[in-house]
């Protein structure tokens, strides 16, 4: 009999461990491939209970074996359940974490229920010990399969299936109904085709039934209820009990037993599992398995982006822009977010449809290598536009939608002013837009409202410190600035800045000489250089130059000043082209908006304003993300003015897109993604700016150039009459004229050539227009080939939405693979002046530049000053190569009158102001708010483009 036993034991260390080796192999194989995988299993545990702390240990020793890292999150006996649940949602939440178990029991304070509560707080996909009630329903339905099985029920299917012995078709008993073991155990079986008996201890005749079973599972926590007498001969016998016994004959005075009266047993089964050594090292080997097969699935699900489109409804006769919008029903930003990759703490929803995504995502995912970078920009364009945005979205849209590959448009948000003037919004159009369409050109998240508080608050502390040092004596001023409190005075922090700035050394108020003294509290402003206009979103011509200071009480205070409009405000460059909240705050306070009379630089920092001005843009720092009409995301981040300042939607946003559209270490080619982001204007214009600012800011190195063209603004270079918004179109556009095209294919020629000099790959995108015939198609894309493009390809995504650009997305990424060639255009370490020369005869084709007697005043202070090695951001019209809006297609014999020349210390660039190129735009006589109104019923936006 003795060798009987040993014949039909069922070894489940063995198997256990065996399991175990495949696990820790697995992973190795993996880590190998993705160095960053690397499961975790967290275990709660309440009290110390000597039992749970045993098991406790047991499961940590196992994960350390087979290369799974091990959380032990311990609390007190006492703690409540609510509280048990809190720390169970923020290991839900912690991406590191692959496997959640709370170790059963929890404190005498919490109830059955309060177990519940807490088991059933632990999401369904890290429930590796398989007992949450998603996982439990699933296992008993045989219409689907649980993600996770529970570790004790799938061990004794494993032990069974090692034994060889059929489970179809057997009769098999259970011993036990419990949620642990019983009753998933039962359910499994029959999943298994077994016809499965369950008793528990008030079933009757137990001993007659357990004798006709094929298969004994006894899990009835009773020690050694099952003789031998009572088991078939040849069945198989899975003991899951643990119980324990008085025996004298053990120093502990117990020793441990199943259920089943194994000396009896093992002379009768065929199949039998000894106690220990049995069930129990292999409930541990599965939940190594399910924690293993848990971080599989979470990592494959990490790195799987995968967008749901929703579904266009092409009409043949495109609506209006704000008609086919309203027409579509987006889906919730929360669900867009999570398709993406973001996790729930990264997203701060406004509303339904629209969302701020928090910076911490770009730590969380910066072992990740970027995505592909396209920089989408254009021809010189008409008054009208050529689609830019449009091709954008559309593109994106083919990417994401049409294409199946993580795509992300990043636009600037839209200012008030174009949105009720002539130019319009910037959500794209026709069937490739941005949605809800009214809510991106209409406030957003209040950000370009957040800019303009910042800079008018830096406005009024300006002034108030020029009147405030003309009407007060050096010692009343600087009591003032440093008063006592409790008989004590105190520097404000920002004050050691402007100690530092100069020179002195003191951190006591009262140690400060009277020269020091005058020098601190004396900002001492030449009002002839002051540069800081206040800000308004609307084109409000009147406001250009106004009068400030005209009330009684400033005391006869005058000056002349103005308004720009808020997206040409520094603060908004400044937000467009920082990388952190720090470096927010720095280039906030490095924002000059005076000279001294001394000479020396005003900042925001001297007028001590600039903390102020960081929690004013605290939230706007945040990218907004919203949808495509095809529901593909878009990131839509700040709006600085494309003339004045470097006209490209924000660092932050293009880096977290990066990110999101980004790979792991090992993953094949083709899960790489896209990130459109577009320059203002032409190319002379956004992408040049891109490129020489906004790269050397961010680090960043674009793949390619995506250049926008239309017949219409061909045709316009080519000597086709002026192009005017409200007025009919000439013929020569609506009708075929090869001559006339050939001839603005020029303009299209310079820009690609322009930029080859970056080092850029080019992809031409013709945006179709329905009165475009097929030769002037064809011919575009020849003189696009002559030229030097790398590809070129006709789009009708307005017409169409993403399906439309479906070639010039394939072409976008054939043309991107490959490493960047990507350089800049100059040294920042030249002279002022010879960056200027370089971009005017580089880019623009002029003969030179003409700095009129102000411009190189300024030229020289800055210089004087240190700001001298910054890239340089041009100021001109967009409708020319040259500074004059009337010289079309490619000009020569030009030369760029340079009539000022104004620094943007915080935003971190020069802009030399060119002609007469202005910073308040103006209302025309026939604006679009005419048009614009709300339904009185739904509350719906009306006549919005």
């Amino acid at each position: 009999m003795a060798s009987q036993q040993t014949h039909n034991v069922i070894d489940g260390t063995s198997l256990a461990k065996s399991i175990r080796n495949r696990v820790g192999e697995r992973i190795k194989a993996l880590q190998a491939t993705h160095p960053r995988f690397q499961p975790q299993l967290a275990i709660v545990q309440a009290g110390e209970r000597p039992d749970s702390t045993v098991y406790v240990q047991m499961k940590a020793k196992a994960s350390r074996e087979v290369g799974i890292d091990f959380k032990h999150v311990a609390v007190p006996g006492e703690t409540s359940a609510e509280d048990i649940v809190e720390i169970v949602k923020k290991l839900n939440a912690d991406a590191s974490i692959s496997g959640i178990l709370v170790q059963l029991p929890l404190g005498k304070n919490v109830s059955p229920d309060g177990e519940r509560l807490v088991t059933e707080a632990i999401s369904p996909e890290k429930d590796v010990d398989g007992f949450h009630a998603y996982n439990i329903g699933h296992l008993s339905s045989r219409a689907s399969d649980p993600l996770f099985s529970p570790c004790t029920p799938s061990a004794i299917i494993r032990l069974l299936e090692s034994t060889g012995v059929p489970i179809s078709g057997s009769n098999t008993v259970v011993l036990g109904r419990s949620d642990i073991v019983g009753s998933p155990v039962a359910s499994m079986l029959r999943n298994r085709d077994a016809t499965v008996t369950q008793c528990h201890s008030r079933t009757n005749n137990i001993e007659e039934i357990v004798n006709n079973a094929d298969i004994v599972i006894a899990a009835i926590g009773k020690p050694e209820l099952i003789k031998g007498s009572w088991i078939k001969p040849g069945a198989v016998v899975i003991d899951v009990g643990i119980n324990y016994i008085p025996d004298p004959t053990k120093k502990s005075g117990h020793r441990l037993v199943g259920d089943v009266e194994f000396s009896s047993a093992s002379a009768i089964a065929s199949h039998i599992t000894p106690v220990p050594g049995g069930v129990g090292p292999m409930t541990v080997a599965m939940l190594m398995e399910n924690t293993l097969q848990s971080a599989e699935r979470l990592w494959e699900k990490s790195r799987t982006r995968t967008i749901k489109p929703l579904k266009l409804n092409i009409l043949q006769n495109v609506p209006s822009d704000i008609e086919i919008a309203m027409a579509q029903t987006p889906k919730r930003i929360t669900q867009l977010a999570q398709e993406i990759g973001l996790l729930p703490d990264e997203v701060e929803s406004y509303g339904k449809y629209k969302a701020k995504v928090e910076l911490s995502v770009l730590d969380r995912l910066s072992h990740r290598k970027d995505g592909k970078y396209i920089v989408i920009s254009g021809i010189t364009p008409t008054p009208l536009g050529e689609g830019k945005s449009t091709t954008t979205i559309g593109l994106a849209q083919a990417l994401g939608a049409e294409l199946g590959r993580p795509a992300f448009a990043c636009v600037r948000q839209p200012s008030q002013g174009p949105t009720f003037g002539i130019k319009g919004g910037a959500a794209g159009g026709g069937y490739s837009q941005v949605i809800p369409m009214d809510e991106f050109n209409l406030h957003l998240t209040g950000d370009i409202h957040a800019v303009t508080a910042a800079n008018n608050l830096l406005a009024a502390a300006l002034d108030a410190r020029i009147f405030h040092e003309a009407t007060q004596t050096d010692k009343a001023l600087y009591n003032r600035l440093v008063p006592a409190k409790k008989g004590k005075r105190e520097f404000a922090p920002l004050m050691f800045k402007r100690l530092k700035k100069l020179g002195i050394d003191k951190t006591n108020p009262n140690d400060l000489t009277p020269e020091e003294i005058t020098r601190f509290a004396r900002l001492d402003v030449d009002l002839e250089t002051i540069t800081w206009n206040r800000v308004l979103d609307t084109n409000d011509r009147f406001l250009r130059k106004i009068t400030i200071g005209r009330n009684a009480t400033e005391k006869g205070h005058e000056r002349d000043a103005g308004f720009d409009i808020a997206v040409a405000s520094e603060c908004m460059a400044v937000l467009a082209l920082t990388t952190s909240l720090e470096d927010m705050k720095k280039r906030l306070g490095a924002m000059v908006v005076a000279t001294s009379k001394q000479g020396d630089a005003i900042t925001a920092d001297d007028i001590g304003v600039s903390g102020a001005l960081a929690v004013l843009l605290k939230d706007a720092i945040k990218p907004n993300l919203m949808q495509t009409l095809q529901g593909t995301p878009v990131f839509v981040h700040a709006g600085p003015f494309a003339n004045i300042a470097h006209g490209n939607s924000s660092i932050l946003a293009d880096r977290v897109a990066l990110k999101l559209a980004g790979t792991e270490e090992g993953d094949s080619a083709d899960r790489i993604g896209y990130v459109l982001t577009e320059g203002g204007f032409g190319a002379d214009m956004g992408m040049e700016k891109f490129c020489n600012i906004k790269c050397r800011v961010s680090g960043l190195k674009p793949d390619a150039t995506v250049i926008v063209a239309t017949t219409r603004a061909l045709k316009m270079h080519g000597g086709a009459p002026d192009v005017t918004p409200g007025k009919a179109l000439h013929e020569t556009y609506t009708s075929e004229d090869l001559v006339t095209l050939k001839e603005g294919c020029r303009n299209l020629a310079k820009h690609i050539q322009n930029s080859k000099k970056f080092g850029i790959k080019v992809i031409v995108a013709i945006n179709q227009f329905a009165s475009d015939t097929t030769a002037e198609l064809a011919l575009v894309r020849e003189e696009s080939y002559a030229a030097g493009a790398d590809a070129a390809v006709v789009s009708n995504h307005w017409a169409e939405g993403g399906a439309g650009a479906r070639a010039l997305a394939e072409a976008v990424i054939a043309t991107c693979e490959g490493p960047s060639g990507f350089k800049f255009l100059y040294d920042l370490n030249l002279p002022i002046e010879e960056k200027i020369t370089i971009i005017s005869k580089e880019i623009y084709g002029a003969d030179g530049i003409d700095l009129s007697e102000l411009a190189r005043k300024q030229v020289d202070t800055y210089t004087r000053q240190g700001y001298g090695n910054l890239p340089i951001c041009m100021a001109k019209t967009q409708y020319s190569f040259s500074h004059d809006a009337s010289l079309k297609g490619v000009p020569t014999g030009f030369t760029i009158p340079i009539r000022a020349v104004r620094l943007s210390a915080g935003a971190g660039f020069l802009y030399p102001i060119l002609g007469d190129m202005q910073t308040m735009p103006g209302l025309g006589t026939r604006p679009g708010f005419w048009e614009v109104g709300l339904d009185p019923e739904t509350g719906s936006v009306l006549g919005l483009f």
